[in-house]
């Protein structure tokens, strides 16, 4: 009995790769057959009833007794701060998100479009060619005296069917506080390859020394943050009483942030991309979260249809939130993250963009300068779903993409319902890649 229903429970898995697979295949359909309409749609995702009592808002603890950060209220802090510290560059648009004051960004718009909008007082102000995903971006600046949502409107009046969107600005998913420290270096060897899109990673920390870090951003200039730098060691780190998923891959890290105000804007976003798919990176972690944006979604579904996995911190906000991006876009892997006790964290994103839960609290991550900090948060759980992919996708390759999903949802610990679920997606991976903060703090003694 016991082993029909673990046939009956496999069977329950692969049927909804079918799913990737058909998805896939309709993206290239699209993508070959309308060149001009390649955007891609997300249908309407239903979010679970915001229950009675919510449960009480996680908290990350700054050391065993230190100050407490409250989860699920920390993008709104972030934002909130980002708009009144640098009002000068930054406004919200109409949901409150941030982006650059009075920017637009445009996809691949045709010439008569650029001279409509310039005749009416636009400027433009930047102009990139992004080959390796068959599109170039375009920033506007919008007439004088005219807001930007205003002016988005006026230019969509222009060209009914241009693809522009605000220059949005992304924040981390995620957060990180001191622990005990381990300086022993490593000797780790090239092999596969995996992408980062995040803020500056600290090259000279002990369990990053040794690894080969390619970079992209801030004209060669190191910008080393706690996210980008935490992330970066549950990838390709390797210390005394640390290792990372994959310590023998290259990791090619893009810092979309540069230490800026206004960083992390897509504009960015999207050149680091165009980077990965350059670089033919297979797998691209992207632990950043932010609204939907068409530009986005456009250089997203590149990257899917050339065979590249993108791996995506599903958000803090809570259970009941709207649903962040670039996780919630089709055929974007997204990741929750889990106690180890196997229990949802209380902050995490739930819906269909779920695919796979890893840990996501209690984590030790390296800190710049030395030592280790405690992280909690999806975007510490993305990493190592994201690793254990680049062990098997080491090209660019669309079967070999659906064929690595399908291997980990195979392997994948069931939780909550079975089969695939809101909460927890296909399961459970990565449990074993969790570095203890008392492990490191023993070795450090």
């Amino acid at each position: 009995m016991q082993s029909d229903m673990k046939r009956a429970h496999r069977s329950s898995v692969r049927r909804p790769l079918c799913w990737l697979a058909a998805a896939l295949a309709a993206l290239a359909a699209l993508t070959t057959s309308a060149p001009a309409l390649a955007q891609l749609h997300v249908p309407p995702i239903k979010l679970p009833a915001v229950p009675r009592e919510l449960p009480r808002t996680p908290t990350v603890t700054t050391d065993i007794t230190q100050e407490v950060v409250p989860l699920q209220s920390l993008r709104t802090r972030t934002i909130r701060d980002l708009l009144r510290d640098h009002a000068d560059v930054l406004e919200p648009d109409p949901n409150g998100e941030p982006m650059r004051r009075q920017e637009l960004l445009l996809v691949s718009p045709a010439r008569a479009t650029v001279d409509a909008a310039i005749a009416q007082g636009f400027v433009v102000l930047r102009e990139q060619a992004l080959p390796a995903l068959d599109m170039t971006q375009v920033v506007l600046r919008a007439p004088p005296g005219v807001g930007t949502a205003e002016a988005l409107a006026r230019l969509r009046a222009i060209d009914p069917g241009v693809e522009a969107d605000f220059n949005h600005v992304y924040t981390r998913s995620g957060e990180v506080a001191p622990s005990p420290t381990v300086t022993t270096p490593a000797t780790p060897a090239v092999a596969r390859r995996v992408g980062l899109v995040d803020s500056g990673v600290d090259r000279r920390h002990a369990s990053l020394r040794a690894a080969d870090v390619r970079t992209w951003g801030c004209n060669g200039d190191a910008s080393p943050t706690p996210h980008g730098t935490a992330v970066a060691s549950l990838l390709v780190g390797r210390d005394a009483a640390f290792t990372g998923v994959v310590p023998n891959a290259v990791l090619y890290a893009a810092d979309i942030y540069c230490g800026q105000p206004a960083g992390g804007a897509l504009e960015n976003l999207a050149l680091a991309l165009a980077w990965m798919a350059r670089e033919k990176v297979a797998v691209i972690n992207v632990s950043l979260v932010g609204p939907a944006n068409r530009v986005l979604e456009r250089a997203i579904k590149a990257l899917i249809d050339r065979g590249h996995l993108v791996v995506a911190a599903v958000g803090n906000d809570g259970p009941a939130a709207p649903p962040l991006y670039p996780a919630s876009y089709v055929g974007v892997v997204g990741v929750t993250g889990v106690t180890p006790s196997r229990r949802v964290l209380p902050e995490a994103a739930q819906g269909p963009q779920v695919m796979f839960a890893a840990p996501g609290s209690e984590l030790a991550v390296a800190r710049p300068g030395a030592g280790y900090v405690v992280a909690r948060g999806t975007s510490f759980s993305a990493p190592l779903v994201a690793g254990l992919l680049a062990e098997t996708l080491q090209a660019p390759d669309r079967n070999a993409a659906s064929a690595a999903l399908a291997r980990m949802a195979d392997g994948a610990r069931d939780l909550g319902a079975p089969g695939r679920d809101s909460v927890f997606g296909f399961g459970l991976v990565a449990e074993q890649a969790r570095i203890a903060p008392e492990r490191v703090q023993a070795a450090a003694h």
